[in-house]
């Protein structure tokens, strides 16, 4: 079931449980991961798109690693706050997650979510491109959950 608002999300998840963020990319898609009580976010994995059976199934597989049950998928909107093709794209890869693995979802603007984490990964970490690269979906995916786990918290 994918919500509408963050409101119903929270609604329909149960007291405790994992929840997973996901930043969709054409060629990755990083995964991340809450603790059991939804207070922090970390970055779980990186898959590598393949075919989107294929893709699905590796998600649905890391959820259930963590037990999780529930997923928050970042929203690409422009900075106008419209949606375009990649938020078209999200939500088509919502629905078929939608129905292959029955757990509430909802979307979570993720606008300069990736910018946000780049600077964090050059200025503190200080991390070589490399390294960046191999990282920086996950980190956003971690970004993306946090900062919807704090909503979530002040409902």
């Amino acid at each position: 079931m994918i919500c509408a608002r963050i409101e119903d999300f929270a609604a329909a998840l149960p007291a405790f449980g994992a929840v997973i963020g996901i930043d969709l990319g054409s060629k990755t898609i990083g995964v991340a991961a809450s603790d059991v009580t939804r207070a922090i976010a970390s970055p779980l994995l990186l898959i590598e798109r393949k075919a989107r059976e294929k893709d699905i199934a590796a998600l649905i597989a890391a959820a259930r690693t963590r037990e999780a049950v529930g997923v928050v998928y970042g929203m690409p909107l422009q900075m106008d706050g419209t949606e375009g093709e990649r938020a078209e794209a999200t939500r088509r890869f919502a629905d078929y997650v939608a129905a292959a693995w029955d757990a509430p979802a909802c979307f979570w603007d993720e606008r300069l979510s990736t910018a946000a984490v780049e600077r964090i990964l050059i200025g503190e970490a200080d991390l070589s491109r490399a390294r960046r690269k191999q990282v920086v979906d996950k980190s956003a995916a971690a970004f993306i959950l946090q900062g919807a786990l704090d909503r979530l918290r002040m409902l």
